[in-house]
């Protein structure tokens, strides 16, 4: 008992000070029974999207992951709170995370992909700082993305293979550049938002390499990687789902791919079944194998 009031008094005060800091009045605590802790609006930069949500459950291992999870909106829009109720499933099945905002793309403020993978690695460097506190390893995150947020957690997790140890994207965006996107009807009405997002000219006549740069497909490294895709997704094509399978498999990386028939964008928000069955089963098993 003494070690678990230990545990969070620590973790707390370390967060406290981060408040102090950021004088943020919306940041706020919950402590449960036997150490559990949630922390609200952790602030880990000073713009104002750069809050995070820690839930640290009771009774995990020193040397259990955190999962970073990454929302979804297109890379313009949403918030960590879309991502709860998959923070509380891990929460109930023991398993320490990480929610977070980000900052949004917007061409007035020239903020691109590259700001939001600065803002991942940001939120990881401050939960780094208190991963002591909180008797966890710095270093050795899970990220999981959903929709625009699978396409940042795959990027970063690539591109980050000593901080990430498994990726998990759920109906991520994988290319941007490829011969078979750039021909494809879903380039067309695609290929306007991800001029935003790169923050480059698309040119499907001569593609940008920022483009390239901008494609998870494009930049895997040996970093296990567990996918999802709908087939009928018509906000992120099949394709983009399939072709990551084959270059993953081409390339030897330790995947799964999780390819569900008559089945949209976001699953779970649309299908309890799925979710249940389907969505959340996969996730524990690739975090706990």
């Amino acid at each position: 008992m003494k070690k678990l009031i230990l545990r969070y008094h620590f973790f707390i005060m370390g967060c406290v000070g981060f408040l102090l800091q950021s004088c943020n009045t919306k940041f706020r605590v919950w402590v449960g029974p036997g150490g559990q802790q949630k922390i609200y609006n952790l602030q880990y930069g000073e713009h104002k999207r750069q809050k995070m949500d820690v839930f640290l459950p009771k009774d995990y291992p020193q040397n259990s992951p955190v999962v970073l999870i990454v929302h979804g909106g297109a890379w313009t829009m949403g918030r960590k709170e879309h991502m709860i109720q998959v923070q509380k499933m891990l929460f109930e099945n023991k398993i320490p995370s990480i929610n977070m905002n980000y900052r949004l793309v917007s061409q007035k403020k020239k903020i691109t992909y590259e700001q939001q993978l600065e803002d991942i690695s940001s939120a990881i460097d401050t939960f780094n700082s208190l991963a002591e506190k909180a008797e966890l390893q710095p270093n050795n995150y899970i990220i999981l993305g959903e929709s625009a947020g699978g396409h940042l957690a795959l990027l970063y997790g690539y591109k980050n293979p000593y901080q990430i140890r498994k990726i998990i994207s759920l109906s991520g965006p994988t290319d941007f550049y490829s011969p078979e996107y750039l021909h494809s009807f879903y380039s067309k009405y695609t290929s306007p938002t991800f001029q935003k997002v790169v923050g480059s000219k698309f040119d499907r006549k001569n593609i940008s390499e920022a483009f390239k740069k901008a494609s998870p497909i494009a930049n895997i490294t040996n970093v296990p990687t567990l996918l999802f895709q709908g087939n009928n997704d018509i906000l992120v094509n099949q394709h983009q789902g399939l072709a990551m399978d084959s270059a993953l498999t081409r390339m030897n990386v330790p995947h799964k791919f999780i390819f569900m028939k008559r089945t949209g964008h976001v699953p779970r928000f649309f299908s309890k079944r799925k979710r249940d069955s389907i969505i959340y089963p996969n996730i524990l098993e690739w975090i706990r194998k």
